[in-house]
Formats: structure tokens, C-alpha cells, sequence
């Protein structure tokens, strides 16, 4: 009797054991469980931080705002857009925006990887190089932007002394208050302190060409030149592609540089994007302006990911099949 009572106990606790209610997780179910409380904190982090003010600044493009006279409010339409597009700033800033967005990327991606082949080389003292290439990157816009304004200064600026000396100038030239050399000169500035970031990612990533390509390949006797654009380059393409899409989203929203050197002048003729919405926002307190503009950059970043994505999507697709 106790036995068939025992063997009752254990048919209904194995019973109970293989419900659904009761059956213990599975180690997959806890696995997703925990992934999910490690991506709550950064969901949490985009949801305040990045989601929230973007529907906000989209939400008050539509409407009235002001930051002097509390009375403008109200629902807007289109009419700050209006505004934007009625501007006569607007368009010459959209040139100067991608012309400058083009000339630093170009720039900086050529003296990125110049210097990368070059100090991938063999040769004595490379570390040092590789060490000291990264120091502009370091330096905070805002010194750079002073220091090389100061440097270009046509009364005691160093960079028109030099150029006198060595005869390349007649006299000293204000190049920051020149109307066709500023955006020019803060691109270069730019340029200059934004390109050792490509130097060293493009540096990690030829560490990763094999090697044996090239000697082959100058085994059967193709030049430096060839192998570069045959083995080296191929291999840097996704390196490249992701460096230069960031780094046109990062350029085209910069404010930094061009508001310390030039302040979008003289006569506007710097004058980008960023520059115009911190003016409406700041300067004339239009905050529903400001906010339409935003969108509108906005809008052309995300234009451009896309362009980018279904890019890269087709190329993959392409090569698989």
C-alpha cells in the first residue's frame, strides 16, 4: 500500500511537473530575458535622450515659438517652412553646407589614407609617427578654431609670415575676412584636425590585408601602384564607406569650427545649415524656424542613410549571387 501510494505521489508530481504553468523556463526563455535587462538601460537612454527630443523638435517645426514673447503660439502647417525656404540665406547656405560636407570628406580621406599606407611601412621610428599623427584629433575644436585663427591673422598671424618669406605672397592676406578664401580655410582647418581619425582606422584596418597578396602579386610583377588599387584598396572598401558615411553626418551638422573662426561671415559667406538654425533659435528666438530647419537636415541625414543602406544592401546582394 505504501509503495502504490508512493508511486501515486511521484505519477502526480511528474504529472505537475510537465504543465505548462509549472515547467521551468528554458534556457533559451532566459537567455532572451536577460538580453532584454541589458538593452532596457539603452533603450531607456534613446527613448529620453535621442527619441524624445527628435519628435519634439518635429512637433514644434509645425507650430509657433518664441523664446522672447510667450504669446506666438499656436498650430503653424507649413509656414515655418515657409519661412526657411523664403529665406535668402538659405539656399547659399545649403552650397556652402555641401561644399564644405565635400571638400573635408575628400580631404580627410585622402591625407587619411596617404598617411596610413605610410606608416604601415617598415620603417624606423614608426611608432613615434603613429603617436604623433593623432595629436590634432585630440585638440578640442574650439583651440584649434582659436589657435589657427590667430595663426592667419595678416598682422602677426605665422602661416602669412611664412608665406611672405618663402615668396608666395606679396603681402599678408586676411583670409578668414576674404569672401572666397574663408569657407575654404576653415575647411582646410578642418581637414587638418579631422583626419588623423581616419589615419589610424584606416591603419587598423591594413593590418588586416594579408600579406601574401602582395607578394604574389610583385611576384608576378605588378608595382607598388598596382597593387595598391588591386589589393590594398578592395580591402579597405567597408572601412571606407562607413568612415566617410559618419563622417559626412558629423561635418554636415558641425557648428564648432566655423562659428569660432568665421561665425558664418564675412557677408555670410560661410554661413552653413547649423549655423542658420542657431541663428534663428538664438539670434532672432524664431524657435519654430529653428526647429523646421532642424527637420529639414534632419531629413536630408536620413535621405542620405538610406541611400547608403539600400547602397551597401544591393552590393551585398550582388556579390552573393
Amino acid at each position: 500500500m505504501r509503495r502504490a501510494a508512493l508511486d501515486v505521489g511521484v505519477g502526480v508530481s511528474a504529472r505537475d511537473e510537465t504543465r505548462p504553468g509549472s515547467r521551468p523556463p528554458s534556457r533559451a526563455v532566459q537567455m532572451r530575458r536577460a538580453a532584454w535587462l541589458f538593452v532596457a538601460p539603452a533603450g531607456l537612454f534613446f527613448l529620453i535622450l535621442i527619441a524624445f527630443p527628435l519628435v519634439s523638435v518635429l512637433w514644434r517645426s509645425f507650430n509657433f515659438a518664441s523664446l522672447t514673447n510667450p504669446s506666438v503660439t499656436g498650430f503653424a502647417g507649413l509656414e515655418n517652412y515657409r519661412t526657411i525656404l523664403d529665406d535668402d540665406q538659405f539656399w547659399p547656405a545649403l552650397r556652402n553646407t555641401s561644399v564644405w560636407t565635400v571638400l573635408s570628406v575628400v580631404g580627410e580621406y585622402a591625407l587619411g589614407i596617404v598617411s596610413a599606407v605610410a606608416l604601415a611601412q617598415p620603417v624606423r621610428g614608426r611608432a613615434i609617427f603613429r603617436g604623433v599623427i593623432i595629436i590634432p584629433w585630440l585638440i578640442p575644436i574650439v583651440v584649434a578654431g582659436l589657435d589657427w585663427t590667430w595663426m592667419l591673422t595678416p598682422d602677426y598671424g605665422v602661416i602669412n609670415l611664412w608665406l611672405v618669406k618663402l615668396g608666395l605672397l606679396d603681402h599678408p592676406r586676411f583670409w578668414l575676412g576674404d569672401m572666397g578664401t574663408a569657407l575654404f580655410t576653415v575647411t582646410f582647418v578642418n581637414v587638418w584636425r579631422s583626419f588623423p581619425f581616419y589615419t589610424i582606422s584606416l591603419l587598423a584596418a591594413l593590418q588586416a590585408v594579408p600579406s601574401e597578396l602582395h607578394e604574389a602579386a610583385a611576384i608576378d610583377g605588378a608595382g607598388p601602384i598596382r597593387r595598391f588599387f588591386s589589393i590594398t584598396l578592395p580591402h579597405l572598401k567597408t572601412v571606407s564607406l562607413t568612415l566617410i558615411f559618419i563622417h559626412v553626418i558629423w561635418t554636415a551638422i558641425n557648428f564648432d569650427f566655423i562659428w569660432v573662426m568665421t561665425e558664418g561671415g564675412p557677408l555670410n559667406a560661410s554661413v552653413t545649415l547649423p549655423i542658420m538654425i542657431y541663428r534663428y533659435a538664438m539670434q532672432d528666438y524664431d524657435i519654430g524656424a529653428a526647429c523646421a530647419l532642424a527637420s529639414m537636415s534632419m531629413g536630408f541625414m536620413v535621405s542620405a542613410f538610406f541611400v547608403y543602406y539600400y547602397g551597401v544592401m544591393r552590393r551585398s546582394k550582388g556579390g552573393a549571387q
